[in-house]
C-alpha cells in the first residue's frame, strides 16, 4: 500500500494556507517553493531548485513569509528537541521482524500500561525491552504505552506533546520505537499507542504559524481545541488521521487509545472518530491484521463503541472505550473516599450495576455534574470486552496530589480483592506498570520544562489546584523537581521481596485463571450477576460457572454459597457444606 502520510523522505510538501511565500530549508541551503496547483493551501518544492525528496538524516524546515526556519508539522523525527529543525526519517512501511506476527485483537486480551521514561532506570525503548520477558510471565497480551511523541524537555508524563507523528528523541528516536515494536511482537506481545489528538502541550506547538489547526475563541480543560469543524478543517482532520494511520504503517503498532475523545469539539455530520474508524478499517483489510482503536471518554457514551451506519447503528464503530465508572465504584467499596466525583459511588451497589451493565451512570444523576449522566449500553448487542477496566492507571495516580498508588494506603487483601474484580470481572481488564507487584514507589505529576516561567507556572498551577482542595502545600511534589520525576520511576528489584512477591504471585495466578476458565472471558451481559450486601460489605460477582466472593468489611462474614471447586482464594477463607466464611478484606474463587 502506498502511505496515506506525507514525509520529507517521499517529497517535501506542506501545507501552510494563510502564507504568501514559503521557502524550504535544507541542510544549508534555502529554496523557494510554489503553491500546489491542485491542493488547496498546500506548497511544494520547485522542479529543478530542490529535490523532491531528502535523503534519510537530512535536517530541513520552513520559512513561511521570512519567519522561521520552523519544524514539519508533520515530522518524523526533532533530533533538536521541539524548536529545532526536523529531521527526514525513511517512511517505509514496518519491516517484518521475522516472527509471522500476524497482530492480536482486543477479546479475551489483559493489558498493561507502562511510561516508557519511568519503565525502567534507563527511561528508554530499549531499557523497556528488557523488561518484557516479565510481562510475558506475567502473562500479559499487550501493552498500552502511555504517548511517546515530542515534548520539550527531556521527562514528561506524556500529555505535553507536540509534533504528533514524531518520536521523543529521549527515549530513543524512531529507530529505538522500531526495535521496541519489533521485541514486542517477537514476545507475542501487542503494542497499542497512547496518542492525543483534543490538545497540544505548552511548548513547541508550530501548527497556528502555518495555518487555522486551532477552534478560534475554543477550549478545553488543556488549552485551545483543534479546528474540526470550521473553515479548512478537511485538511486538520487529515492531518490527525494521517498520524494515527502512521503509527499502524510505519512502526506496526496494533492498536491506539485515542486520549480524551470527549474534548475533540466536532460538530460535523461524520464525527471525526467515525472518519478515523472507517480509515483504520480499510488499512487493517490492506495490511491483513487486526487494528484496534480505544477511546478514553468521560461521556458514558456507547456510540463510540456502536457500529458505524449505514447498515450499522449509527455508531463511530470504535473497537472499545474506558470504563471509568469501575474504577470509581471499585475505588470507593476499598478506599471509602467520597470526594468529589466518588460521592456517587458511595453505596457497594455502584460496584454491581457496574458489573451488570458496564456504566453506573447510564442516564442516572450525577450530583457532582448536577445533572443526569451517561447512556444505557444495549446489553443484548454490545460484548463486555469492549469496555476497557482498570483497578489503577496513569490518569487515577498521576492526578492524586502525592502521586500514591493503592499500595499506599490498602492492605494485602484489598489489594487481592481489586485484581480479582479486574482481571475476573467481564471486561477487558488493564493493570497499570508495577501494580502486579504492590509497587512502593509513587507515580507522580512531573515536569521538565526548559522554559524556566513555564516550569513556575507549571509547578504553582499544581500546587495552588491541590491547595483549593485542602492539601498542604508542602505535601504537594514540585513537578519540575528532579526528584519527582525519580521517586515515579520503578523499582524492580522489589519484586521478590515480602508482599510484593506474594502478590505478584497473586496476579499471574489470577490471569491463568482467566485464560483456563472460559466463563472468566464470557463476553455476555447477560452471564453475569452481582450481589452487592451493604450491611456486610460483601460481594458475590456470578460469571456462568465462576463465582468470586468477596469481603470488603473488617469482620469475618458467612454467605451461603455452595462450593463444588475453590480455584483459589486470598485471605482467610473456610469452606463448609452449603456456606463458605470469609475473613477481612478476603476474596474466593468458587467453579460449579
Amino acid at each position: 500500500m502506498t502511505s496515506t502520510t506525507t514525509s520529507p523522505a517521499d517529497g517535501f510538501r506542506v501545507w501552510a494556507p494563510i502564507a504568501e511565500r514559503v521557502e524550504l530549508v535544507l541542510g544549508d541551503e534555502r529554496f523557494p517553493m510554489s503553491r500546489d496547483a491542485v491542493a488547496e493551501g498546500w506548497w511544494v518544492a520547485l522542479d529543478g531548485d530542490a529535490p523532491r525528496a531528502a535523503v534519510v538524516d537530512t535536517d530541513y524546515g520552513y520559512v513561511l513569509d521570512g519567519d522561521g526556519p520552523i519544524a514539519d508539522p508533520r515530522s518524523r523525527r526533532q533530533p533538536d528537541g521541539v524548536h529545532g529543525l526536523s529531521r527526514v526519517v525513511a517512511s517505509d512501511p514496518a519491516p517484518s521482524d521475522g516472527t509471522g506476527w500476524r497482530g492480536r485483537p482486543l477479546i479475551g486480551a489483559v493489558l498493561y500500561e507502562l511510561h516508557i521514561g519511568t519503565f525502567t532506570e534507563a527511561a528508554t525503548f530499549d531499557g523497556a525491552i528488557e523488561r518484557l520477558d516479565d510481562l510475558v510471565e506475567l502473562g500479559v497480551d499487550a501493552v498500552e504505552v502511555l504517548p511517546v511523541n515530542a515534548f520539550n524537555g527531556v521527562w514528561n508524563w506524556g500529555y505535553d506533546g507536540v509534533f504528533w507523528s514524531a518520536v521523543h528523541e529521549a527515549y530513543g528516536g524512531p529507530e529505538g520505537y522500531r526495535r521496541f515494536v519489533r521485541a514486542c511482537h517477537e514476545r507475542g506481545l501487542a503494542v497499542i499507542q497512547d496518542v492525543v489528538y483534543n490538545h497540544l502541550g505548552p511548548s513547541g506547538n508550530v501548527l497556528p504559524r502555518f495555518g487555522p489547526y486551532l477552534a478560534d475563541g475554543a477550549g478545553n480543560t488543556w488549552g485551545d481545541s483543534v479546528n474540526l469543524d470550521g473553515p479548512d478543517s478537511d485538511e486538520v482532520r487529515r492531518y490527525i488521521i494521517d498520524s494515527a494511520l502512521m503509527w499502524f504503517e510505519e512502526y506496526g503498532v496494533d492498536g491506539l487509545r485515542l486520549d480524551a475523545v470527549h474534548a475533540l469539539h466536532d460538530t460535523r455530520a461524520v464525527h471525526l472518530l467515525e472518519e478515523l474508524d472507517a480509515a483504520v478499517d480499510a488499512l487493517a483489510a490492506d495490511l491483513d491484521r487486526p487494528l484496534t482503536l480505544i477511546a478514553e471518554s468521560d461521556l458514558n457514551d456507547p456510540r463510540l463503541i456502536t457500529p458505524r451506519g449505514p447498515g450499522g447503528s449509527g455508531g463511530y464503530g470504535l473497537d472499545a472505550q474506558w470504563s471509568d465508572d469501575f474504577h470509581h465504584a471499585l475505588h470507593v467499596a476499598l478506599t471509602g473516599e467520597v470526594s468529589g466525583y466518588y460521592a456517587d459511588f458511595a453505596p457497594l451497589g455502584a460496584l454491581g450495576k457496574v458489573m451488570e451493565e458496564g456504566f453506573f451512570h447510564n442516564g442516572t444523576w450525577s450530583s457532582f455534574r448536577k445533572r443526569h449522566h451517561g447512556r444505557r449500553i444495549d446489553l443484548e448487542r454490545t460484548p463486555s470486552w469492549r469496555l476497557v477496566v482498570s483497578d489503577q492507571n496513569h490518569d487515577q495516580i498521576g492526578n492524586r496530589a502525592v502521586g500514591d498508588r493503592l499500595a499506599a494506603s490498602l492492605d494485602d487483601g484489598q489489594l487481592a480483592i481489586a485484581a480479582a474484580l479486574t482481571l475476573l470481572g467481564p471486561f477487558t481488564p488493564m493493570l497499570f506498570m508495577g501494580e502486579e507487584w504492590a509497587a512502593s514507589t509513587p507515580w507522580q505529576f512531573f515536569t521538565s520544562h526548559p522554559e524556566p516561567e513555564l516550569g513556575e507556572a507549571t509547578a504553582k498551577g499544581r500546587i495552588a489546584e491541590f491547595a483549593r482542595m485542602g492539601w498542604n502545600e508542602a505535601d504537594v511534589p514540585d513537578p519540575q523537581d528532579p526528584e519527582t520525576y525519580r521517586r515515579s520511576i520503578l523499582d524492580w528489584s522489589e519484586r521478590s521481596q515480602g508482599r510484593h512477591a506474594r502478590l505478584l504471585t497473586w496476579y499471574r495466578r489470577l490471569i491463568e485463571l482467566r485464560r483456563t476458565v472460559p466463563a472468566f472471558t464470557d463476553p455476555a451481559f447477560a452471564d453475569t450477576t452481582a450481589v452487592a450486601d451493604e450491611s456486610t460489605n460483601s460481594f458475590v460477582l456470578r460469571r456462568g460457572s465462576a463465582t468470586l466472593a468477596v469481603n470488603f468489611g473488617t469482620v469475618a462474614v458467612e454467605l451461603p454459597l455452595r462450593v463444588d471447586d475453590l480455584l483459589d482464594s486470598f485471605g482467610e477463607v473456610v469452606t463448609s457444606d452449603g456456606s463458605i466464611r470469609l475473613g477481612a478484606h478476603s476474596v474466593a474463587i468458587l467453579h460449579h
